[in-house]
């Protein structure tokens, strides 16, 4: 570890996830000796506390890291794949939050938990890239479970909170629940159509083969993550109207059979899972549970009677956190306890 601390950098620090970062940062007592916060040139000039310092926001260039250590990047993949490269050059490392980089070969795609070793391999691009936030929850909660007995297969149905989709869409939830309590209009503007007191089968691009972006997503970034190209993995992702926590309905088959009961000890040791599983006293993770909580929740874990080796769970997470911000530190952790 470096005396004296770390210049850190979170490009996107304005939007939700960045804002997350810096919290984390501080809870985590992480050792930053400067932190430098970039933005779009709208929010240039503004002020944001951290650690009870007013820090001005910069505008986002190609200039912006010249002594940065490490680089959080938060900023969408457009602006990834635009000032990453100059992050590198500049000597930082980055761990980027987009899709930018996650299925190029020589990138890592990293969960501390899971595959920590991986992160060595920053050292070909000087990136590592942060799965998709479904994606981390979903394997926090699966991991565990193909280590005893490899999962052949998965299918997954999401139940994805608004803040997935960024500070906006937050608001445009709020104002439209405000909205129909007034009686009022309607008017959605960040999804296609309106999601308060509605579910809307559709996240991100749909592609040739009929699934979304989003869908694939969980199918290419389980494979590299697990290091396992033979898992078929298929799912259907919902936007629901809930402001933060991510819900995925999960049914595995493994290549041999586990117990209702083996699974939740596996589960229950596993770091960054908490198991919440008491039907007979309706206790079962949620939403409202999960928000602002480090851990990933699994419960409902039950045998799946239609099939010899299947299993069904439940698990919910906070993609603002786990499924973002928390996992980028945590890889930053890594970096410097093991590399820089």
């Amino acid at each position: 570890m470096k005396s004296g601390g770390y210049n850190v950098a979170i490009a996107g620090a304005t939007g939700a996830v960045g804002q997350e970062m810096m919290d984390i940062l501080r809870e985590r007592n992480f050792p930053v000796k400067e932190l430098r916060l970039l933005a779009s040139e709208r929010s240039a000039g503004k002020k944001m506390q951290f650690n009870g310092t007013d820090i001005e926001i910069k505008k986002l260039d190609k200039d912006s890291f010249s002594g940065i250590d490490i680089a959080l990047f938060s900023a969408g993949g457009g602006r990834s794949k635009e000032f990453a490269p100059a992050a590198v050059e500049a000597g930082a490392v980055v761990v980027d939050n987009s899709s930018a980089f996650r299925m190029e070969e020589d990138v890592p795609l990293v969960i501390p938990e899971i595959n920590p070793g991986a992160a060595a391999g920053y050292r070909k691009r000087g990136i590592i890239a942060n799965p998709n936030c479904t994606t981390a929850v979903t394997l926090m909660a699966l991991k565990p479970l193909h280590d005893i007995a490899r999962i052949k297969r998965v299918i997954a149905s999401s139940y994805q909170a608004v803040s997935g989709a960024g500070a906006q869409a937050i608001e445009e939830l709020r104002q439209e629940t405000l909205a129909w309590a007034g009686s009022g209009d309607m008017k959605p503007s960040v999804f296609p159509h309106q999601i308060a007191f509605n579910i809307i089968p559709h996240i991100d691009t749909f592609l040739e083969n009929g699934y979304t972006k989003e869908e694939m997503k969980l199918h290419h970034e389980t494979r590299k993550i697990f290091g396992d190209n033979e898992i078929a993995v298929t799912a259907t992702t919902v936007r629901v109207p809930v402001f933060r926590a991510h819900s995925v309905a999960v049914n595995i088959e493994t290549e041999k059979k586990i117990s209702a009961g083996e699974a939740k000890e596996a589960l229950s040791r596993f770091p960054g899972v908490r198991v919440v599983d008491e039907p007979q006293n309706l206790r079962y993770p949620m939403p409202i549970d999960a928000a602002g909580l480090d851990e990933c929740l699994v419960g409902r874990i039950r045998e799946d009677y239609s099939t010899p080796n299947g299993l069904s769970l439940w698990v919910v997470g906070d993609q603002l956190r786990k499924g973002a911000a928390l996992n980028a530190v945590q890889i930053a952790e890594l970096l410097i306890g093991e590399y820089i």
